[in-house]
C-alpha cells in the first residue's frame, strides 16, 4: 500500500458474490437462469462481425447511445410509459449509472445537516460509493419487518436512494408510499429509485416521472434480460437530470458502453415478449419455492425480486450456507447485524430449485 492514494488505502471495496469454479448450482448472485433473447444473441453475433463481414468493433461506439435510448423508449411505451430519448441515460451497467448519480447529485462530505439517505440494509455498494466519492450519508434503519419506513426520509436531506424491490430482502415499497418522499424532496433534492429487480414484481416508479422532476429511475439488463455479462444499464428522468449524468460520463469516459453491448441491448429491449415470458417463469418458480420453504418451517420474506430472503429458527444461516456450499450449491450469506441468520437464494431453473429444496430438506432432517 506504499504507493496508494489516501482514498485507495482507506476504502473498503464492495465484495461481490462468490464465483466457484465448478458449482453444481449457482444461486448466489441473482443472475437470470435462462439465456438471453435469441434476437439479442443474433444481434451480438452480427455486431461482432466475421471475415466476410468486417466488424465495426474497430470503431468507437456511439457516445450518446442513441439506438439504446430509442429502444428503451419503445420498451417503456409498451409498458404504458411515454418518454423521449432525452429522458434516457445509458451506462455500463446500473452500477456505473449509480456511481455517476453519487458524483452528479449528492452532497459532499461535511454536509451532515443534509446527508444522502438510504436504508441500513440494502445494496451494499451504496456506502462504498458514498465513501469513495466523499458523499455525506446516513443509513436509515428498516422497520422490524425489514420494510422501508417513510419516517426517516421526511426530513432535510441531500438526496434519497432506495432500491425497490430492496436487496437483499426482496421487499417492494408501493408507489403510494414513495410519493410522499418525492413530494417532500421536490425542489430540494434528487430521489433515486434503483429498480434492478422491478421486472419481477411491483409497478415501476417511472409512472411518476411526469409529476416529479426530482425523480431518477435506474435499471439494468443484467437480471430481467439475462445480460449480466454484457454490462448495460440506464436511467429514466427529466432531461435536466439526464444532462447531469451525461456531464459526469463525458468527464470520465464518453465511450463507456461498447458497440457490441449497444447492439445487443437494443435487440434485447425490443424483444418485449421474450423478456415478459422469462420473468413470468422465474416469478412462478419463486412462488413455488417460497411455499415449499415455508412448509419446511422457514420464514420467507415477501419477495418481488428474482430471489428469496429466508431464515429458520432451528438452523443457523451460516451452517446452512456452508453445508449447501459443500455440496456445490451456492447461496448468499451476509454476516451483518440483524440479517446474519438469513440466507438469500436466487431463483434458478425449476430443476435447480428442486435439487436445492431436496438438499435443504435433508439438512433439516439431521437437526434435532
Amino acid at each position: 500500500m506504499e504507493y496508494y492514494s489516501k482514498t485507495a488505502a482507506g476504502i473498503s471495496p464492495y465484495t461481490p458474490g462468490e464465483r466457484p469454479e465448478r458449482p453444481l448450482i449457482k444461486i448466489n448472485t441473482n443472475e437470470n437462469p435462462y439465456p438471453p433473447s435469441p434476437a439479442a444473441l443474433t444481434a451480438a453475433c452480427e455486431a461482432a462481425g466475421s471475415t466476410d463481414n468486417p466488424s465495426a468493433l474497430r470503431l468507437y461506439s456511439d457516445p450518446d447511445g442513441l439506438e439504446v435510448r430509442q429502444a428503451v423508449v419503445a420498451a417503456e411505451k409498451a409498458a404504458g410509459v411515454v418518454l423521449t430519448p432525452e429522458n434516457v441515460f445509458v451506462g455500463n451497467g446500473s452500477d456505473d449509472v449509480l456511481s455517476m448519480c453519487f458524483q452528479a447529485f449528492f452532497p459532499p462530505a461535511g454536509a451532515e445537516d443534509k446527508p444522502l439517505l438510504f436504508p441500513d440494509i440494502s445494496y451494499s455498494f451504496y456506502p462504498v460509493y458514498a465513501k469513495l466519492y466523499g458523499v455525506a450519508y446516513q443509513e436509515e434503519p428498516l422497520d422490524e419487518g425489514f420494510a422501508v419506513s417513510n419516517a426517516g426520509y421526511l426530513r432535510p436531506n441531500g438526496g434519497v436512494l432506495l432500491a425497490n424491490p430492496n436487496a437483499p430482502t426482496g421487499i417492494y415499497k408501493p408507489l403510494a408510499e414513495i410519493e410522499p418522499i418525492l413530494s417532500y424532496c421536490l425542489h430540494k433534492s434528487v430521489v433515486v429509485v434503483d429498480e434492478a429487480y422491478i421486472a419481477f414484481g411491483g409497478v415501476s416508479a417511472a409512472t411518476l416521472l411526469p409529476w416529479f422532476p426530482n425523480l431518477l429511475v435506474v435499471r439494468t439488463l443484467s437480471k430481467s434480460h439475462a445480460l449480466a455479462g454484457l454490462r448495460v444499464g440506464y436511467a429514466l428522468g427529466h432531461p435536466h437530470l439526464i444532462e447531469g449524468l451525461t456531464r459526469i460520463k463525458n468527464s470520465v469516459n464518453p465511450y463507456a458502453v461498447g458497440y457490441l453491448a449497444q447492439k445487443t441491448a437494443v435487440a434485447a429491449l425490443l424483444d418485449v415478449g421474450y423478456c415478459a415470458a422469462m420473468t413470468a417463469r422465474i416469478v412462478a418458480t419463486r412462488e413455488r419455492v417460497a411455499q415449499s420453504l415455508a412448509r419446511m418451517g422457514f420464514m420467507v420474506l415477501p419477495s418481488a425480486a428474482n430471489f428469496l430472503f429466508v431464515t429458520h429458527e432451528r438452523v443457523e444461516a451460516r451452517q446452512l450456507y456452508e453445508c449447501l456450499g459443500a455440496e456445490g450449491i451456492w447461496v448468499r450469506h451476509f454476516d451483518q447485524p440483524r440479517i446474519k441468520n438469513y440466507i438469500r437464494l436466487s431463483i434458478g431453473t425449476d430443476e435447480e430449485m428442486d435439487v436445492f429444496l431436496q438438499r435443504v430438506e435433508r439438512e433439516l432432517s439431521t437437526i434435532h
